[in-house]
């Protein structure tokens, strides 16, 4: 494993040498590492399956598959707590995936007393979107990106670390090498700009931009 970017904040450093270290098999190393990001780990998979007993599961899953894979991590390519957060987001988009394939295993199929069999699923009022609905999600996903564009590059890159990503301020600024009270600013900015945006009539929005 490379040795870590002197640019990094010791912290980075630190947990940097301790996946080093738990690719050589040090528990203690493993320990440390586990003690000091699983509970930003565990904030990042509830955000994506709130169901908290799975959540504990899937945590335990990525720790195992992090001590086996530790020796894979590259100080080159990301920083620790990025590498370890897109592991986390990726088993747990995999929980939801693998929960809707047991879902779909069960059948709902029934013999009525006539000897018919029917799907009863299909007997309950669907809950898809309506095209009503369908095009309100789609003007709120177009005002969404709309105001997404008039942000500044700081900013839009600062919200996409924070809520796609799910890094705190902190390790955006770690992230982006910036003083975390300049992050904290550009969030804030960020957040009020689209709330005002957001707020503001479609025609409105389009007459801004022009």
């Amino acid at each position: 494993m490379s040795a870590a970017p002197d640019t990094w904040s010791d912290r980075s450093t630190a947990l940097a040498e301790a996946l080093s270290r738990v690719s050589l098999g040090d528990r203690a190393a493993f320990r440390t590492l586990y003690q000091a990001t699983s509970a930003h780990l565990f904030g990042v998979i509830l955000r994506i399956n709130p169901d908290r007993p799975q959540a504990e599961d899937i945590l335990q899953e990525i720790y195992v598959s992090i001590w086996h894979a530790a020796k894979a991590f590259d100080p080159l390519r990301s920083q620790p707590m990025t590498w370890l957060t897109s592991i986390a987001r990726n088993r747990a988009i995999d929980s939801l995936r693998r929960r809707k394939a047991e879902v779909a295993t069960v059948s709902s199929n029934v013999v009525r007393d006539d000897g018919e069999e029917v799907d009863r699923l299909a007997e309950l009022p669907s809950d898809a979107a309506g095209p009503l609905e369908l095009l309100q999600r789609a003007a709120e996903a177009r005002a969404v990106t709309h105001c997404m564009q008039q942000l500044s590059a700081e900013q839009q890159q600062c919200m996409a670390l924070t809520y796609y990503q799910g890094l705190s301020h902190a390790e955006v600024a770690e992230h982006l090498a910036q003083p975390l009270g300049t992050v904290k600013s550009w969030v804030r900015r960020a957040l009020l700009a689209l709330k005002d945006c957001l707020g503001r009539p479609a025609d409105a929005r389009l007459a801004g931009k022009a």
